[in-house]
C-alpha cells in the first residue's frame, strides 16, 4: 500500500455531478478519488459503515469500534486517520476515548455523485 498522504477534502468543495450527469474534470476526480481510495479497503469501508450507522449527528467512541475487528488498536487508528484525512470523518478527543463521526454532507455528495438519473429527471 502507497504511503502517500490523502489530503483532506473540504466541507465547501462543489459537489461533483452525478456520474452520469456530466464527464468529471480532472480535479473532481481527483477528489473523489481521495474518497474512493479511502474507502477502497474492506477495514475502512466496515469503520466507515459503523460510524455512519448512528445516523446524522451520531457519533461513536473507539472503544465500541476497535473490539469489532481482529487488528491492533494502532492499526484500527491508523484506518481511522486515513478517513480523517480523506475527509469522510472527523474526531474529538474526551478525555481517554476519541469520538468519531461522519462529517456532514459527505454521504450525500457520494450519494448523488453514484446516483444515475431516470429517463425524465427523476433520481433513481
Amino acid at each position: 500500500m502507497s504511503k502517500q498522504e490523502l489530503e483532506v477534502i473540504g466541507q465547501d468543495a462543489v459537489c461533483c455531478p452525478g456520474l452520469s450527469a456530466a464527464p468529471l474534470d480532472e480535479d473532481q476526480a481527483a477528489d473523489l478519488a481521495k474518497i474512493f481510495k479511502a474507502l477502497g479497503d474492506p477495514v475502512r469501508l466496515r469503520l466507515m459503515s459503523m460510524i455512519a450507522s448512528r445516523g446524522q449527528g451520531g457519533e461513536v467512541c473507539v472503544c465500541e469500534l476497535t473490539p469489532a475487528f481482529d487488528l491492533s488498536q494502532p492499526t484500527i487508528s491508523h484506518h481511522l486517520k486515513l478517513l480523517r484525512q480523506a475527509g469522510l470523518v472527523d474526531c474529538e478527543r474526551r478525555g481517554t476515548w476519541v469520538y468519531y463521526w461522519v462529517q456532514p454532507g459527505v454521504l450525500d455528495k457520494l450519494g448523488a455523485f453514484l446516483t444515475t438519473a431516470r429517463p425524465g429527471g427523476a433520481a433513481a
